[in-house]
């Protein structure tokens, strides 16, 4: 029997991920939304792509929950994308309030599935989604450090005129301004990234990263990025279904790792059949431990303001 993965959210990032989905053959996929139409409509437009992808799998639009029932992995895309001028906080309530409705109906009908929140602001929706599933946190993940870090990856290799496949790196902390990514643990062809350019240029790639989201927003005017967050999602997803134990960076509830207490923070994780299946702790130094409080302490804003 195939895998069954439902994306929530027919829109840009959740069709894209349906799509990468479906021409990977990873799972039969269910596309939901509450538009009447949109994720039929596309779902249908996708059914009929596969015979010239020569993919076998069944994909179904719709704006039932309980075609989604037993679903594997849920990717929750659902909510209100930036605008231009806006801020991934701008659309915490809007987005907490859709975030709760989704998790419900998702968890009455796929109770043993594993969430991957795709939703804005990330972390704060990750963590909303976990008081709400009433989940382990093992089973509730924040898609962000594998967007961010592909993200910085994408702009070294360009810089470095390098195959990406060379390039590894690690972005830690919340899904935003304060998010931390770490040169010295980011390398091309094993050799640490500081040792290949200068630290000024260094520094310009850790902001373009920083602003990866905005500078696509800025650019599109009228909606956010959504090739490379769906691929990220997707990526998360294979290495559940195909239980790969893979190392990577993604959104988790801490319990004191990283001296971080009670919130969805991020952090290398090691993606496997059962979710998370361990918190990888690296040995920060001082000023990255800093930055990475600093990240918590945002995050910790925000949860607030919604009480959870």
């Amino acid at each position: 029997m195939r895998k069954k993965v439902t994306v929530v959210g027919a829109g840009n990032v959740g069709a894209t991920a349906a799509h990468w989905l479906a021409a990977a053959e990873f799972a039969d996929v269910v596309l939901i939304d509450i538009i009447e139409g949109v994720p039929q409509g596309k779902g249908l437009d996708l059914l009929e792509s596969m015979p010239i992808a020569k993919r076998d799998v069944d994909i179904l639009g719709t704006n039932n929950y309980e075609d989604t029932a037993n679903s594997d992995v849920v990717i929750i895309t659902a909510g209100v994308p930036r605008k231009p001028g806006m801020s991934r906080d701008d659309l915490l309530n809007i987005n907490y309030k859709i975030m709760s409705d989704v998790v419900g109906k998702v968890v009455k009908y796929s109770p043993n599935c594993i969430l991957i929140i795709v939703s804005n602001p990330l972390d704060a929706m990750a963590q909303a989604a976990f008081k709400q599933s009433g989940f382990p946190r093992e089973r509730v993940i924040g898609m962000a450090g594998v967007l961010d870090s592909a993200r910085f990856r994408a702009f070294i290799a360009k810089e470095l005129n390098v195959s990406v496949e060379n390039v590894t790196a690690f972005v830690l902390g919340g899904h935003g301004d304060t998010m931390v990514p770490l040169p010295r643990y980011s390398t091309v062809a094993g050799i640490p990234l500081p040792e290949l350019m200068s630290p000024e240029t260094l520094a310009g790639l850790v902001q373009r990263t920083r602003d990866g989201g905005a500078e696509i927003v800025k650019l599109l005017k009228t909606g956010s990025a959504f090739f490379a967050p769906s691929a990220a999602a997707v990526e998360m997803t294979e290495a559940i279904l195909k239980d790969k134990k893979k190392i990577l960076p993604c959104a988790a509830y801490l319990d004191g790792e990283y001296g971080v207490k009670g919130l969805y923070v991020g952090v290398p994780c090691k993606l496997g059949a059962k979710g998370i299946e361990q918190i990888i702790e690296i040995k920060l130094q001082p000023e990255e431990q800093a930055a990475l409080d600093r990240s918590a302490a945002a995050v910790k804003e925000l949860v607030a303001v919604i009480g959870v």
